[in-house]
């Protein structure tokens, strides 16, 4: 094994060095916008050596004094051949096609969008995606996702849970800047704490992830880009207040230091203090709660050595109340008097990012990421109290180069991740230590036409996990234009963090029980799974205007498997897996420019989750087999900066299974299957300026509530009592309005 880490780490020693020609590729326009233009072939006359733009229109080639002309290339736009006698930055517009057999193609990026050319399915979300719907925070920036699906996981909390290739969150490996973020003590309401304001962009990964980002992705990666100093507004303030008299302010302060120094301000607060019952069953429709979160981030770039370098420090202090209309903290907390709940946590956050590429052979690059996290959350849910500490580190060096030339990209590093958890579950003390370390090796074919490669593989030593390889390969072939058929196989393994991750088992009367107890992780043993994927994404001209359809596929074969079971209502017990469980998740999205302005995102979703659990074979609980989704947005033509935007999205979710509930009295029995359930968000944003606009929105606004969300509400100490059987809305509809101000 220690030979095949060296083997690993001196990879790199073996690749060649050249010169390298860089450059951006805009799209002409009549107004002279810097319109970057992904997807266009670059590459040297009469040879096969060359690049693809990436989403911000930029291409690096190899150089060589030989090479004099240099064509750019795509579909629809006239063909260019320029001439280069340097290796100096290459600003390029290409014009659309004048061929009448041609269709125009007009010059408006996508706000979410999958590459024709990479190898791994990744749906690209701009900023102007996210400012769509309210986002407030991160979990609540995929309502017009249709690959993300977004529940609450129970009637108190409040809190939102996402779902990917009908997986929970543990089984995505959610990241800031491709660092592990929401992971550990953070995985119930991390989501949470990340306002969607600090957020740049999101990338997600359908399917096995890199090699190099660590070995615990098995559904995919959810990635979020933040927010630069240096791009960023000097002054920015989006406040939002909601029917509900939800209070929301953001404001971002940036400033440039120096000419390689910029820093920035990002202060978020929110509050909710108005008790909502509208289904009258005595308990808080959405809880009472306090943040305050502020993140200082410094940026440094050095262009001309090569360097640029963040770091990121923030803090956070979030609290939340629910239950019982009439329950009060000072006299009943843990007591039968009512029944209520309190989580509050604290956390600090160090990061940094350190980057240099070589100004004689740019491609040629060496990154260092380090994160250190303190996570305190003290908690109690009527009668059950859960405390828990985490501390974690994480270290991760990735060296990028080429072989021979810029067809064969390589990357390569060592990791390093410790985390010491400390965990109170009523009287009893869960504590362990976990570490990790690690080598990887990442290599990526693209001939710059039809076919790409990149096939990674890790070897990881873990004090808990013991030692094993994590492979991933992703691949990407273009049959006939505007096509990318995919295909990718990855494994994953991880810690199931049993109580962190399941904390919505405390707001019932359950019994934890864990049945097995030989294994090194609260005597359970790691989770093991297998990822297989393939889709085709396809784009056309429909009418004259662009349009594309996607089918995907794919499956998550468990090898081990913590079983969360719910099936006797009287308690929730954990055990390793004997038998099948898997996942299946088909889907197909059509996405149509029907117009200027005009854009209609249709999707169907089918998913297929099975689970052996002690008492049978069954559905995953709370897993619609079934999703429709629409979404319909408008733009209108600006006029003296002035515009308007409208945005609705439809969801229509199949019923859905519930736990067994056959040990219950016979007044708390609940139905097999849930209804299905239509939803209705909207919002309209009207543009006065560049620096000013404001939005008004509505969530849920053909007012679905579900009824008797909690099981046994007037009787919440008696062993019904449960409070996880939540498959819809619970408040009905919701409205907001909000600002944003923008000063340069």
């Amino acid at each position: 094994m220690k030979r095949i880490i060296y083997i690993l780490l001196l990879m790199p020693i073996f690749m060649f060095s050249q010169e390298e020609l860089k450059g951006i590729i805009f799209e002409a326009n009549e107004k002279n916008e810097q319109i970057p233009l992904p997807g266009a072939n670059v590459y040297w006359l009469n040879s096969t050596v060359g690049d693809v733009t990436d989403i911000d229109g930029k291409f690096s080639v190899p150089y060589k004094k030989e090479y004099k002309k240099l064509v750019i290339s795509y579909v629809g736009f006239t063909t260019d051949t320029i001439t280069i006698t340097s290796n100096k930055m290459v600003e390029h517009w290409l014009n659309p096609s004048s061929n009448l057999d041609e269709v125009t193609i007009r010059g408006r990026n996508k706000a979410m969008a999958t590459s024709y050319f990479a190898s791994q399915n990744v749906i690209n979300v701009s900023s102007e995606e996210l400012l769509k719907a309210a986002c407030c925070n991160l979990s609540e920036s995929f309502e017009t996702n249709p690959s993300i699906d977004v529940n609450f996981a129970d009637a108190v909390s409040g809190t939102r849970q996402i779902k990917m290739l009908g997986l929970t969150s543990p089984y995505i490996l959610i990241t800031t800047e491709n660092v592990p973020s929401i992971r550990g003590a953070s995985q119930a309401y991390g989501l949470s704490f990340i306002p969607g304001t600090w957020v740049e962009s999101i990338q997600i990964t359908k399917g096995a992830g890199s090699a190099v980002n660590g070995f615990e992705s098995i559904a995919g990666q959810i990635n979020a880009e933040l927010k630069k100093p240096l791009t960023d507004d000097k002054l920015f303030v989006n406040l939002f207040a909601a029917g509900s008299e939800r209070v929301e302010l953001n404001t971002h302060l940036n400033t440039k230091v120096s000419e390689k120094w910029s820093t920035g301000l990002y202060l978020h607060g929110n509050t909710h203090n108005k008790k909502h019952d509208v289904n009258d069953d005595g308990f808080l429709d959405m809880p009472l709660y306090h943040q305050i979160n502020v993140m200082n981030r410094w940026q440094y770039i050095d262009n001309e050595k090569g360097f640029v370098s963040f770091l990121n420090v923030r803090y956070l202090d979030d609290e939340k109340q629910s239950g019982q209309v009439n329950f009060n903290p000072k006299t009943d907390k843990l007591t039968t008097n009512a029944w209520g709940s309190e989580i509050d946590t604290k956390r600090i956050d160090v990061s940094g990012k350190f980057g240099y590429v070589n100004p004689e052979i740019p491609y040629q690059k060496l990154g260092v990421q380090l994160a250190y996290s303190n996570h305190e959350q003290e908690s109690y849910f009527g009668l059950n109290a859960y405390n828990i500490k985490h501390n974690s580190f994480y270290a991760n060096v990735v060296y990028n180069s080429i072989i021979s030339d810029s067809r064969h990209k390589v990357k390569t590093g060592i990791s390093y991740a410790s985390d010491v958890y400390d965990e109170d579950v009523n009287m009893n003390n869960f504590a362990r230590n976990e570490n990790s370390v690690g080598a990887f090796f990442e290599y990526a074919y693209d001939n710059l036409e039809a076919l790409n490669l990149t096939a990674g593989v890790r070897v990881d030593h873990s004090n808990l996990l013991g030692t094993f390889i994590t492979p991933r390969i992703h691949l990407r072939y273009t049959p006939w234009e505007k096509s990318a058929f995919r295909a990718s196989i990855g494994r994953g393994k991880r810690s199931a963090n049993i109580f962190a991750e399941n904390q919505k088992m405390f707001a019932t009367s359950r019994v934890i029980n864990l049945v097995d107890t030989d294994g090194d992780i609260y005597g359970l043993d790691p989770e093991v799974a297998w990822n297989f994927g393939v889709s085709y994404l396809q784009g056309f001209n429909l009418f004259g205007q662009k349009a594309d359809i996607t089918f995907d596929f794919y499956r998550t074969d468990f090898k081990n498997q913590v079983v969360v079971d719910y099936e006797n209502s009287q308690e929730v017990s954990f055990y390793n897996l004997e038998g099948d469980s898997y996942a299946n998740s088909f889907q197909t999205e059509f996405n149509y420019n029907i117009s200027e302005g005009l854009d209609v995102r249709l999707a169907y979703k089918f998913y297929d989750v099975k689970t052996q659990y002690n008492s049978g074979k069954f559905e995953k609980p709370l897993t619609p087999k079934h999703r429709l989704f629409a979404n319909v947005s408008y733009m209108t033509k600006v006029k003296n900066n002035s515009r308007w935007k409208f945005d609705a999205t439809f969801n229509r979710l199949s019923k859905q299974r519930f736990s067994s509930t056959q040990n219950n009295p016979i007044q708390y029995q609940l139905p097999d299957y849930s209804n299905s359930l239509e939803t209705l968000n909207a919002q309209v944003t009207k543009v006065f300026s560049n620096k000013f606009e404001v939005y008004l929105g509505g969530e849920n606004i053909t007012n679905v509530k579900q009824n008797n969300p909690v099981v046994a509400a007037d009787n919440p100490f008696s062993s019904s009592f449960d409070t996880t059987f939540v498959y819809g809305p619970i408040f009905g509809s919701n409205y907001y309005a909000g600002l944003r101000l923008k000063i340069n």
